[in-house]
């Protein structure tokens, strides 16, 4: 992505270069986008609120994210203006803030704007007073009033709220707002019982589209944990893994999904799936990748292993950084010929674009195929989508023509990439990589996760050991906060799974060890920020499962994995304190929170571990792949000879052997274990028994 765009003075194209301002050596590509605007923006730290004091005035505070399109609109229509800009420089201090860089900003100031206005969304676009307390609030604002029909102008807004900003009596409507979401509700009064689960998977089926998929009206998002929380009822409701089959059937068939290049786009803006909002989330295809492995294992059907490893393939590729790690996200938008922005232009045709590229016959083949006609989806041009699964002739038709198709694309300006790399979004990719390993028996998947890992286990974290936020071009971004921790440590537990690996049980310990030092709450749970971050308007512990999982969801599931792994019921205990504290909302609103309500099902199912003990350092390949086809989501499994270093660091080892020479599975749920088996077969037997099902 480029780092910052130098368009002239006044209006977009107007006048002479600009000066850059304070945002041009930021490490976030979003701040440097708008390093030339006009707005005199400053980074979020103490001396913007010291300057506010100073002055006498409000800060402004606009939060968005590199890939976003309206915040793309936003800058054009009022940052690169220079009435809006002389008005925003002379009025208040403003501040830019990358939400992915600075989540725990973003999550306090959201609350404020969906308490006061009853939604939220990026741009958000906030005045603070000089100590940070939110005074009025909203999301995308047009330049001027009359831009856009019943909106009021950020203009306007400006100029008003200098004249009132002030006054005690506005000041005690935030003042209010704060204290309002401050309050942490009770923990639960015990652990919920697993009603609580069906009734949350109840809920969700009853808003299931049966036609195209998903839950609810468009627009619609993917939510992999809502499909995560049904695949693991699925096996006693076969309603729940219909929904998910139809779901992730629809999405895959759609234009949600990138035909050409592979993954998967942030939403659809209708409930067809048919028409994606364009940018495309590390964050989201990782989930989807592991959700589709989940789907691969609990049906058999070869398209979600298809589908998965179309995912990982982009996330390899044109998301993969040299280093190892994963950058974070690729843009709506991408330029005409005349350096114009578009959303989705780089991935829409025209039938005589089709055709030009592939030739009358089979051109015309494609376009029939993929919906492709002159009407379109969007100015004229269509996103390509499937009305059924393809097979047979065509299938083996659109395999020859695809690479035809991505090298004339490849020749489009490409969307803008953020090539920051995020430390949760890293572990969630590190998960997928892993499990696809582990699951599809495919090494170069293994290898892809170990290095994204050792390039984490590098970069992003200091020599104390604490982890950092995000990392861009050998400049690592502000420490890291309870998702960071989580969703790392799980990755790290997903990689010993796949490899057998004791370093990577002994880091992911380490990190699970430093987020209970820093981020634990006495009450149960965990805190978004650590107890040395900096003090914002209230100390947020997040509990809802949005398109990314609760911090407190994936802690609770990293307690549950190391307990399985290690027999320490402690850290069992610490699992189901974690969930009772946050259990609230889930008790409320069932479908707030589907990935704790994973953990609270694992929590009631009990410890499901498998050891594999082998005669040598040989992966133990048969008895592997009985745990890929037969196993769940939460089945622990290890492997490796019984004087090896994984053996002596897991309790559960102790005293077994491998049997004849041969590699010796023990299947284990809490204390007790069946007898060892030598066959697949019976390893198989045992993981499908109904009495190991959750």
């Amino acid at each position: 992505m480029s780092d910052a765009r130098d368009p002239a003075g006044g209006r977009a194209g107007e006048g002479a270069p600009r000066r850059p301002n304070a945002l041009l050596h930021a490490s976030s590509p979003y701040l440097r986008q708008h390093a030339y605007n006009p707005v005199d923006w400053r980074t979020w730290g103490p001396e913007a609120f010291a300057e506010a004091r100073q002055r006498g005035v409000p800060v402004f505070l606009s939060v968005g994210y590199s890939t976003c399109h309206w915040c793309h609109v936003m800058e054009h229509e009022s940052f690169e203006d220079a009435e809006v800009a002389a008005a925003l420089n002379a009025h208040t201090v403003p501040v830019k803030v990358d939400r992915e860089e600075r989540p725990d900003v973003d999550a306090v100031y959201m609350s404020f704007v969906q308490l006061t206005t009853g939604r939220g969304g990026w741009p958000m676009t906030v005045w603070l007073t000089p100590e940070g307390r939110p005074l009025f609030g909203g999301t995308y604002f047009p330049a001027r009033d009359g831009d856009r029909p019943g909106m009021r102008g950020l203009l306007t807004l400006i100029e008003g709220l200098a004249e009132i900003w002030a006054d005690p009596a506005f000041q005690a409507q935030g003042d209010a707002a704060i204290e309002a979401m401050a309050e942490r509700p009770e923990p639960a009064k015990a652990l919920p019982g697993p009603e609580l689960v069906w009734t949350a998977a109840r809920a969700f089926l009853a808003h299931h589209d049966a036609v195209h998929g998903g839950f609810g009206r468009a627009p619609k998002f993917p939510r992999p944990s809502v499909l995560d929380l049904l695949l693991r009822v699925g096996r006693r409701a076969p309603a729940a893994l219909e929904a998910v089959e139809r779901t992730l059937d629809k999405m895959a068939l759609g234009g949600l999904y990138d035909h050409l290049e592979g993954g998967f786009a942030r939403y659809s803006t209708d409930a067809e799936w048919r028409v994606p909002h364009f940018e495309k989330m590390l964050y989201d295809n990782a989930q989807l990748a592991s959700t589709c492995l989940a789907a691969y294992q609990a049906t058999g059907d070869p398209r979600w292993r298809g589908v998965a490893e179309d995912v990982l393939a982009w996330m390899a590729g044109p998301m993969g950084q040299p280093a190892g790690g994963f950058s974070s996200a690729t843009d709506a938008d991408s330029r005409d010929a005349a350096g114009h922005l578009h959303e989705g232009l780089f991935a829409t045709w025209t039938p005589d674009e089709i055709v030009a590229a592939l030739g009358p016959t089979d051109g015309a083949f494609v376009n029939r195929l993929f919906g492709v006609d002159a009407a379109g989806h969007l100015d004229g041009r269509s996103v390509l989508h499937l009305q059924a699964p393809l097979e047979g002739a065509d299938l083996a038709r659109w395999q020859t023509l695809r690479p035809r198709l991505q090298a004339v694309r490849a020749t489009r300006p490409a969307p803008a990439l953020d090539d920051k790399v995020i430390t949760a979004w890293n572990g969630l990719a590190i998960s997928a990589f892993a499990q696809a390993g582990r699951l599809l028996e495919a090494p170069a998947w293994t290898e892809r996760a170990r290095a994204a890992a050792d390039f984490a286990l590098t970069h992003l974290r200091d020599a104390r050991g604490r982890l950092y936020r995000s990392w861009r071009d050998g400049q690592p971004g502000p420490g890291g906060v309870l998702d960071d921790y989580a969703a790392l440590a799980l990755g790290l537990l997903d990689l010993l799974e796949a490899t057998g690996e004791v370093r990577w049980l002994v880091e992911a310990q380490a990190i699970f060890s430093l987020m209970n030092k820093h981020f634990a709450d006495d009450a149960g749970g965990w805190f978004r920020t650590p107890d040395d971050a900096e003090r914002l308007a209230f100390r947020e512990k997040p509990d809802q499962d949005g398109a990314e999982p609760s911090g407190n969801a994936l802690g609770a599931q990293v307690a549950l994995r190391l307990a399985a792994i290690t027999g320490d019921a402690a850290l069992q205990r610490q699992a189901a304190a974690a969930v009772q504290a946050v259990a609230t909302l889930a008790q409320r609103v069932p479908m707030a929170a589907p990935r704790l309500l994973c953990a609270l099902h694992a929590l009631h199912a009990g410890d499901q571990l498998v050891i594999i003990v082998t005669p040598d350092a040989t992966p133990p390949t048969a008895l592997l792949a009985a745990c890929a086809e037969a196993g769940g989501p939460d089945t622990v499994v290890l492997f490796g000879p019984a004087d090896g270093p994984l053996a002596a660091a897991v309790p559960a080892f102790e005293g077994r052997t491998a049997l004849g020479g041969r590699p010796t599975a023990w299947h284990c749920r809490g204390t007790a274990c069946d007898l060892p088996v030598t066959e697949p077969a019976e390893l198989v037997a045992l993981l499908r028994d109904p009495s190991s099902e959750g």
